[in-house]
């Protein structure tokens, strides 16, 4: 099994099977709106810009499954990704990334590599497990998405190589990125 086995809802209401991206390099992302962690939008852009040309892609899924920090509707989503962070890289319709309503995808992605923990050195990470372990301490348990903005590099066969979690900013993915695209 794949990524290439899974489609899903491109913005515009278009069902896109992810065999569409066959022989890319692609990083799936979970995202959200209204995020401690929103301000990576602009460092996922300078990813896309960069490397966009030599097969990479960024596929974009918003979710309102973290303390309802994507509240708006799919076009609400779309405008302020657009705006302001000039997000031009596929973006789905919003989906449910854990959970029995998860998204296919999501539940293969979080199956084929498991949780290996938070960087506690990020700036933002004292602050998002302070909000899990006092709010929704469940959202610890197994190998599902713990938060928003969980990143799964797959390379040009379809495969999951890494999963990189909130508290990795998208820079830090850039060594990882070039060796698939090496």
């Amino acid at each position: 099994m794949s990524i290439y086995n899974f489609s899903a809802k491109a913005m515009n209401g278009k069902e896109i099977s992810l065999e569409a991206y066959r022989g890319k390099t692609l990083l799936i992302v979970n995202t959200a709106s209204q995020c401690g962690f929103t301000f990576q939008y602009e460092d996922l852009q300078k990813l896309y810009d960069r490397y966009k040309d030599k097969n990479f892609l960024i596929l974009g899924f918003p979710s309102n499954q973290f303390a309802d920090q994507e509240p708006g509707s799919n076009d609400e989503i779309n405008t302020f990704c657009t705006l302001n962070y000039g997000v031009n890289f596929p973006m789905f319709q919003k989906i449910d990334v854990r959970g029995d309503e998860a998204h296919p995808l999501f539940k293969y992605l979080a199956g084929s590599k498991p949780f290996e923990g938070f960087n506690h050195q990020h700036s933002v990470a004292k602050l998002l497990m302070a909000v899990i372990q006092e709010k929704h301490p469940e959202y610890m348990e197994g190998d599902s998405i713990k938060w928003n903005f969980t990143k799964f590099l797959i390379n040009s066969s379809g495969e999951v190589v890494k999963r990189f979690e909130a508290t990795t900013d998208p820079l830090d993915m850039e060594q990882d990125i070039e060796e698939l695209l090496a």
